[in-house]
């Protein structure tokens, strides 16, 4: 599912996909146009700082996410142990404990607190030569399988 650059319509969205489906995980993937070839796992979502104007040209009330949700919120897929344990050749991944406070960091801290934790970020680069939309997928297939298996689900 594509969620709008925008802050209420993309945490509204959030909200709907746990609630209607329920999943075990919800992995969210965003742009990162600064990373060259880098992906980029994030640990974690922050609650506070989003002063930078969306694509309606809004930003949360008092800059915050949830006002009664904590500073910040852990995933519950340890990025570090993953980061240690893949390497792919062609492309860099890094651990994060900083999204940057916009849409993605936003969307991530409200799919975090509506998830209790059981949700994933990963900053993709532009798409270009080397990182091409089909390289791209399987690195994420990859990588979201490891997040599985720390879920204790093993794939088919």
């Amino acid at each position: 599912m594509q969620l709008p650059v925008v802050y209420q319509k993309a945490k509204e969205q959030v909200f709907m996909i746990w609630k209607t489906l329920q999943p075990l995980l919800t992995v969210h993937v965003g742009l990162a146009p600064s990373a060259k070839a880098i992906i980029i796992l994030e640990q974690c979502g922050k609650n506070k700082g989003y002063q930078e104007m969306d694509a309606c040209g809004f930003h949360p009330e008092g800059g915050c996410c949830m006002l009664d949700g904590p500073e910040k919120i852990e995933s519950t897929i340890n990025m570090k142990t993953l980061w240690k344990n893949i390497s792919v050749e062609g492309i860099d991944i890094i651990f994060s404990r900083d999204a940057g406070r916009y849409i993605c960091d936003y969307t991530y801290y409200a799919s975090l607190y509506y998830g209790n934790g059981r949700a994933a970020f990963i900053h993709v680069p532009p798409l270009s030569k080397p990182i091409t939309a089909d390289f791209l997928g399987k690195v994420l297939q990859k990588i979201i399988l490891e997040m599985l298996k720390q879920c204790g689900e093993e794939p088919e």
